[in-house]
């Protein structure tokens, strides 16, 4: 006998809105915060600086959340409970008919609000200067215990399991086939979604494609390669020290991520600034300002832990090297866009083992591992053009 199909998620409207309780809260601790004595270096070899983080709870301070959950509640968000967790989740469909669904999959310090800048233009192109071909139906969920996500009170909830609820809310949705896009964890959400309904995924787009050197490539790397060696083992010995914390004790870090909003600050706030394309010309990184507001999201969620918890699962999941990750080929059109600024970059030739059907790869000459927040005009054109090869009639073309 075979099993009973999954009850079709049912999905309501969830506008976001915190009480008024919780502002009131915020405003009083930080106003009551205590800080330390300046790092001893100039530079954020000691983590991210007094001066730094001066400001941005100066601009916290400021913040106008009210006026943010507005701007943000002009698009439609929806709760929906799949697998069980209440999943929160942006769903702006298109004006046009012949619009392609398309997820798009944050990953951390990251949330939904790294793409709220690229809803319109993706969703409604005619009203942004594009035109009607590009158009997609959008939908932006939360990652489980991110933002207006619920919490796992479980364990379990990995990118594979995401996978799998993101693919029931796209059929809850009326969504079959439909286009993928992610970075950090929505770069492992995004390929996984490949690999478990590959009839269903029209494309992928990722800034993060994953693909690991084999033994073999560090032997006689080319000159580029090299440079990439360099670039992921320096970030692993000196800048990947907060997923080694959360992917092994993230309770006790949580404890101090939902106490001390200067606390948080500092943890998201080191990353924005040192993951992201700070130069004046490339456009200075990640606003102060965005920063807030993505501390602020996560601090009046209570997400802080939850949200570290994630690594915790994840490391217990992701595949060890390149040897288990290409043992898992992705067959699904695929298309990557690569920022400067990116932490962990990736050679074309180990995508390429992985990514059997690489359709194009684009190094970018600005931006980094927010491009939503830093480039939201380049990361829609990125988009646009990275699914073209799904639209009706277009001749499989590859760029």
């Amino acid at each position: 006998m075979s099993a009973s199909p999954a009850p079709t998620p049912e999905v309501e409207p969830f506008p976001l809105h915190v009480p008024d309780r919780e502002l009131t809260d915020l405003r009083v601790r930080l106003g009551n915060v205590r800080l330390p004595e300046p790092e001893t270096v100039p530079d954020a070899t000691q983590g991210i600086g007094l001066a730094r983080l001066t400001e941005l709870l100066d601009t916290w301070r400021q913040h106008d959340w009210r006026a943010r959950e507005k701007h943000w509640n002009a698009y439609p968000h929806y709760r929906a409970r799949v697998d069980g967790l209440r999943i929160g989740f942006w769903h702006v469909r298109s004006p046009e008919p012949t619009a392609l669904p398309l997820l798009l999959t944050h990953g951390w310090p990251g949330s939904m609000l790294e793409f709220a800048d690229v809803l319109g233009p993706l969703s409604d192109p005619v009203a942004h200067g594009g035109s009607a071909k590009d158009a997609f139906h959008v939908v932006v969920p939360s990652l489980p215990g991110f933002g207006f996500s619920e919490p796992p009170r479980e364990r379990g909830w990995n990118p594979g399991r995401t996978a799998r609820a993101w693919a029931e809310l796209m059929t809850a949705l009326g969504y079959e086939r439909f286009g993928a896009h992610g970075g950090d964890w929505g770069s492992f959400i995004s390929t996984e979604l490949a690999l478990q309904v590959p009839e269903r995924v029209a494309g992928l787009h990722l800034t993060m494609p994953l693909a690991s050197p084999l033994p073999e490539d560090r032997t006689s790397p080319d000159p580029v390669e090299q440079r990439i060696l360099e670039r992921r083992d320096t970030h692993l010995m000196d800048g990947y020290g907060f997923g080694l914390i959360m992917s092994t004790r993230p309770q006790t870090l949580g404890y101090s991520l939902l106490d001390s909003p200067a606390g948080l600050a500092a943890w998201l706030g080191e990353k924005f600034d040192a993951y992201s394309d700070s130069r004046p010309q490339a456009g200075g990184g990640v606003d102060v300002s965005q920063q807030v507001d993505h501390a602020a999201l996560y601090w009046l969620t209570r997400t802080g832990a939850s949200s570290a918890r994630w690594y915790w699962e994840a490391a217990r999941w992701v595949p060890r090297g390149a040897e288990e990750e290409n043992a898992r080929p992705v067959t699904v059109p695929t298309a990557c866009s690569l920022f400067p600024a990116e932490p962990w970059p990736t050679a074309r030739r180990w995508a390429e083992r992985r990514y059997l059907d690489l359709r194009w790869w684009h190094e970018m000459d600005r931006g980094g591992h927010f491009p939503g927040l830093e480039q939201p005009e380049l990361l829609v054109s990125e988009i646009r053009a990275a699914f073209q090869h799904a639209r009706p009639g277009s001749g499989d073309r590859v760029r």
